[in-house]
């Protein structure tokens, strides 16, 4: 069926586009340097020219991911691309510069490490801006139809219109929305999907309620015809989890086990094992370093954060076990005369040394006891108080599901949504925290590993 405007870039294309296009250029840029100039650091014709391309690939992405490079909203604005940019390559380039063996060998001629430099940034810059020139062009977004009733509609656009990758043409349903008149409304009745595809330039439409919110068979059987003709067509829940990255709470009703599955990983011996190990590992490593932070810790506590270095407090853990979690003290010692009560943006109960921890996370390396107790793990919904726990169980339906695993030292929630002070942020991280439960993984939990490290360096702590 012939479609309009049929090619695009969608979320997943955008992405590697971007790492696929930054090599080829970086690759592309240090050949012709070496092809028209006396640049001999990089040779192409050594046979180890291979493990060399590998070794710079492999650390521009360690280094892109962590200095956020890759997010489409960083590659759409120049400033915060120009930003990562510079961190990126400047990491990459010393780190490869000064790896042993599997790089080339440092030239007598320490220019040759400036022009190498120098050439993979400009590179990617020229890339970058072609993105933001032409691929992030609007004639290259995604077309989409929604089709449901007008509840469903508007709260679906309130929760993903500000995405820039989407452009919502048009929707089919019982009553026109008076918030978005830009949007196109076509009556359920007698409407022809079909027409409107091919009118509109459709690349895919979203079911927003169920057909027999409409009691229109009609529609059923439409959709079912464009279906085999190859139209893109996707359930409410779908759309919001690939472009949200949590799952729906519309998944969360009386009968939720027939919408909300829980990862495979959750019975993989071989995957519980690897974590643990990993535990283990890194929470020896971490201990360590608790051991250098304790001496300057404690004398920045004496002048400006005076009390108890560290900090123990009950916490909810996997199962809905209680244990005592370990923190360094960022409040003033009687911050919670009163009773407990949530921390909240600017909270005057935090010391200035205690918003430093904060901000750094150091406040959470005494975690890593936890951790190899084996209370915690490095991954997972972060554990909360009883008394919070209680509350949240009240008043937000199927809570108590975060702790059918072992709570972490970091989590998507946390990387994604840091900040909680309210039921309703509370809520919003446990859509996350279900995601993460849900799609549990390796790859998951090496994503979050990255994204922590991203929210360590650019002080993204509450």
């Amino acid at each position: 069926m012939p479609q309009k405007n049929n090619f695009h870039f969608s979320i997943s294309e955008r992405k590697i586009y971007l790492r696929v296009l930054d090599v080829a250029f970086m690759v592309s840029g240090l050949y012709l340097l070496s092809l028209y100039f006396n640049f001999e650091y990089f040779n192409f014709k050594s046979p180890s020219v291979v493990t060399w391309l590998v070794v710079l690939v492999v650390y521009y992405y360690f280094f892109g991911e962590i200095f956020e490079l890759f997010r489409l909203k960083t590659a759409s604005d120049h400033y915060l691309s120009l930003r990562s940019l510079v961190l990126t390559i400047s990491f990459t380039a010393l780190i490869f510069v000064f790896t042993p063996k599997v790089s080339p060998v440092l030239p007598t001629n320490r220019l040759q490490i400036v022009y190498f430099t120098f050439t993979i940034f400009g590179a990617v810059v020229l890339n970058r801006l072609f993105y933001i020139q032409f691929i992030f062009s609007p004639r290259f977004l995604k077309n989409f139809l929604l089709i449901g009733n007008d509840g469903a509609i508007a709260s679906l656009l309130e929760k993903v219109e500000q995405y820039e990758s989407n452009r919502f043409v048009g929707y089919v349903s019982n009553t026109a929305l008076k918030n978005h008149p830009d949007k196109q409304f076509f009556a359920v009745e007698n409407v022809n999907i079909e027409e409107l595809v091919v009118k509109l330039g459709i690349n895919e439409i979203v079911i927003c309620s169920t057909i027999n919110d409409f009691n229109n068979k009609n529609i059923n059987a439409q959709l079912i015809t464009l279906f085999e003709k190859g139209v893109n067509i996707k359930s409410v829940d779908s759309f919001l989890e690939t472009e949200t990255f949590k799952i729906s709470e519309n998944q969360l009703v009386a009968n939720f086990y027939n919408y909300f599955s829980f990862s495979k990983s959750h019975q993989n011996n071989l995957y519980l094992a690897f974590r643990r190990l990993l535990d283990i590992f890194f929470s020896l490593i971490g201990i360590c370093y608790l051991l250098f932070l304790i001496p300057i810790v404690f004398l920045l506590n004496l002048i400006s954060n005076k009390g108890s270095l560290f900090y123990v407090q009950n916490r909810v853990g996997q199962k809905g076990n209680e244990f005592k979690i370990i923190k360094f003290r960022t409040m003033v010692s009687n911050a919670e005369e009163n009773g407990a009560v949530w921390s909240k943006k600017g909270d005057v109960r935090i010391t200035p040394f205690g918003r430093i921890l904060r901000k750094t996370r150091i406040d959470e390396v005494p975690q890593f006891i936890n951790v190899l107790k084996g209370e915690m793990s490095l991954i997972g919904p972060r554990p909360e108080r009883p008394e919070f726990v209680k509350k949240l169980e009240q008043q937000i339906p199927y809570y108590a599901l975060r702790h059918v695993v072992k709570p972490g030292l970091t989590g998507w929630a946390q990387v994604m949504h840091p900040y909680a002070s309210s039921v309703k942020d509370q809520q919003e991280k446990l859509w996350f925290d279900l995601y993460y439960i849900k799609e549990r993984n390796l790859i998951l939990d090496l994503k979050i590993v990255i994204k922590t490290i991203s929210t360590v360096l650019f002080f993204r702590g509450t």
